[in-house]
């Protein structure tokens, strides 16, 4: 019988150090969703506690953010909804935050507000907040929720003007926490026909006789750390303008306007395009190849031709 006894006891013990071993090596190797912000992918039930609440303690610092990225365009003007026919479209969005991230972004023109939409597939944020992190917390709510649907959810609020920050907080089911973000909806991403009046002045308008010319030109979008000549030479041929843009780099193997691709015109020294111009004084949508990192990208940029410059 004691022997018997013996035996349990014994087994018993083994187990119990099996299990504490078990429960040391977990406690040793957190996972990675322990050390990141928040993931793109829906998280479903993750926490007990899915709303966020008016606890300081749920405010991210920044120790827990990822690098903050400038949304900003030197020389940036606030397009507000005056100045926009009604009408629904779609827009690009920046983002201070690679972490949060949209699949598409709608603007809702109406007689005297405008109203974004910001789909995405993920549920990993649940709540937002026009404001700072700690106003969101402060405040206790009324906060914006992810309206779901099947596939895609989307937030939804109104916005004062384009081209200009927007301070959001965005609440991380996984985190529990509110987390600063600065978006911007761009203008230059519009479609003509968006505008009340026409954003830009033409060649016809501008009353230019064919002949080379002189002009301002501002380069924005990208790093910020490329440049373009300033001003740059423009040539007008029957009612038809071309520039000649020359880069701050020889890493520019092409660029795209309108969809079409135009190759350099040198061999040697920086990057040197000439490319068509359709109007002055409009940040005009462009896009450069650069070779300059470990692969190709294809990077946008805008350039904005100042029509009281040339000479």
């Amino acid at each position: 019988m004691k022997k018997k006894i013996l035996c349990v006891l014994l087994a018993v013990s083994m187990v119990a150090g099996i299990t504490a071993c078990g429960k040391s090596r977990v406690a040793e190797a957190p996972t990675s969703e322990e050390t990141t912000e928040a993931s793109d992918e829906p998280q479903g039930d993750v926490h007990e506690e899915e709303e966020p609440s008016g606890d300081m303690s749920q405010v991210a610092d920044a120790s827990e953010m990822t690098e903050v990225e400038d949304v900003t365009d030197p020389g940036m003007t606030p397009v507000t909804v005056d100045m926009l026919n009604p009408g629904s479209y779609e827009v690009s969005m920046r983002s201070s935050s690679s972490m949060f991230k949209v699949d598409s972004v709608e603007l809702s023109v109406l007689s005297n507000v405008m109203e974004v939409k910001l789909y995405m597939h993920s549920d990993a944020y649940s709540h937002m907040y026009v404001g700072t992190a700690k106003e969101a917390a402060e405040s206790g709510g009324p906060y914006i929720e992810l309206q779901g649907l099947v596939d895609t959810g989307f937030f939804e609020f109104p916005i004062n003007a384009l081209d200009e920050p927007v301070q959001v907080a965005a609440f991380s089911v996984r985190k529990q926490k509110w987390y600063d973000r600065t978006l911007l909806f761009e203008s230059s991403s519009l479609p003509e026909e968006a505008f009340y009046e026409k954003r830009y002045r033409s060649v016809e308008e501008m009353g230019l006789a064919d002949g080379k010319y002189v002009c301002g030109v501002t380069l924005a979008g990208g790093s910020g750390k490329a440049s373009v000549t300033d001003p740059c030479v423009i040539e007008i041929k029957d009612g038809k303008c071309t520039a000649t843009i020359e880069w701050s780099s020889p890493n520019y193997d092409f660029m795209v306007v309108d969809g079409v691709q135009y190759d350099p015109v040198n061999t040697e020294g920086n990057s040197v395009f000439e490319i068509p111009v359709d109007g002055f004084d409009y940040a005009m949508e462009v896009q450069a190849d650069t070779t300059a990192m470990s692969q190709p990208h294809l990077i946008d940029y805008t350039l904005t031709f100042n029509g009281s410059t040339i000479e």
